[in-house]
């Protein structure tokens, strides 16, 4: 459908039956019966790292699934937020389902760090480690001047920090307007601030629907690319994916709640500067023009002379999107890195999703880089069969 039309609304389908599931009880727990005798180490509880520690339980092994915060769950849990994915009736449920059935998480534990296991006890103590920790470097602008200036934080910091905020308060997040005294308690609040938002993907998306629940006086989206057409561009037919201008709940939200009913999204424009008070706080954000133009194939960006300006702000949120998995475990593994990423293969090969270290497996965005839900769950699946093949060879 989607060659001529809107794609079938599959998600939805999917999403009424597993809830139909879950309300007529037939997600009971269902444990293996039988047991390997196999014990695999999971690093990492989002979607790929549960995706494979549930597949590898259901195939009778033993699995451990370390995570460092406090919930599992991973960018599920705390970098999205409540309004686009409810944690209670959708991400713990599934963790509750999968420890009944006698997945073991081990949460607050990050390997390697005082009071958790180092990398070669989870070796010595499994047959099998799955590093699924997912891509959780942000780019950053640190070359940009004043990036030190208190009040200019990165996308993740902020949301993390408000979810979890949330959640153990034990508030429910169903207004358009955020309940004061639970919300409060989040490490960085935007009530009353003017915010800009650099990047305009889908976490900076999930950053302005925050900031409109927080009740900030104003947000503002900076995006670097010129703006999309409104229909899919006839250079990116299906199916390619498609250049068209994105309004998604963030945006709609910010205009009608705070702009006057006017997008906040200015596109084609750098930043050149972040401007301070004399007690170091962020208090502008100075930016500039640009033109693009295709050359040889690529797209080139030229500043517009005379252009500069500085916008008012004193929260920045930086969502530029992510390079790729933080670099210790890697070293403590004995696992090679590959373009910022674990190496690993990947196919229908003995050697898929396998690491430098025979022992040591990777899958989702730690593998492949920053990508979709769907693809870190896929992978999950895909890495338990290439784990349990070589374990049950041995």
């Amino acid at each position: 459908m989607g060659i001529i039309d809107d794609p079938v609304a599959i998600k939805s389908v999917e999403l009424m039956i597993v809830d139909k599931a879950y309300k007529e009880g037939w997600m009971d727990p269902l444990p293996p019966p039988i047991r390997t005798g196999k014990k695999v180490a999971v690093i990492g509880s989002g979607p790929a790292g549960l995706a494979a520690a549930d597949e590898l339980n259901r195939m009778g092994h033993s699995v451990t699934v370390y995570e460092r915060s406090c919930r599992p769950g991973g960018l599920m849990m705390y970098g999205v937020p409540n309004m686009k994915t409810d944690k209670i009736h959708v991400v713990e449920r599934r963790t509750d389902v999968m420890a009944k059935e006698g997945v073991t998480f081990m949460v607050n534990t990050c390997i390697g760090k005082e009071g958790a296991p180092t990398a070669q006890e989870v070796l010595d103590q499994n047959d099998a480690v799955c590093l699924a920790t997912g891509a959780t470097i942000g780019r950053d602008l640190s070359t940009v001047p004043g990036r030190k200036l208190r009040g200019i934080h990165m996308a993740m910091e902020f949301l993390h920090g408000n979810t979890k905020s949330l959640l153990d308060s034990g508030a429910v997040d169903k207004n358009w307007r955020r309940q004061t005294h639970n919300v409060s308690r989040a490490p960085i609040d935007a009530t009353n601030r003017h915010v800009i938002i650099i990047g305009g993907g889908d976490t900076g998306n999930d950053c302005i629907g925050t900031s409109v629940r927080h009740g900030a006086k104003s947000i503002t989206n900076l995006e670097l690319l010129p703006k999309p057409p409104p229909m899919r561009a006839a250079h990116t037919p299906w199916p390619h994916w498609p250049s068209q201008l994105n309004t998604d709940y963030g945006h709609e939200e910010a205009a009608l709640l705070v702009n006057e009913g006017k997008d906040i999204r200015i596109f084609s424009v750098q930043t050149k500067e972040f401007v301070g008070d004399v007690s170091g706080n962020v208090i502008g954000l100075k930016i500039v023009d640009l033109v693009w133009t295709h050359e040889n194939g690529q797209m080139k960006m030229k500043e517009v002379p005379g252009s500069e300006r500085t916008l008012p702000c004193d929260l920045v949120l930086l969502a530029l999107g992510f390079l790729g998995p933080e670099g210790p475990l890697a070293e403590q593994f004995g696992v090679k890195m590959e373009r910022g990423n674990f190496k690993a293969s990947f196919g229908r090969e003995e050697s898929s999703f396998r690491t430098s270290n025979p022992k040591v497996f990777a899958a989702g965005d730690c593998r492949r880089g920053q990508s979709l839900v769907v693809w870190g769950i896929a992978e999950g699946r895909e890495a338990s069969v290439a784990i349990h093949n070589q374990m049950m060879k041995k």
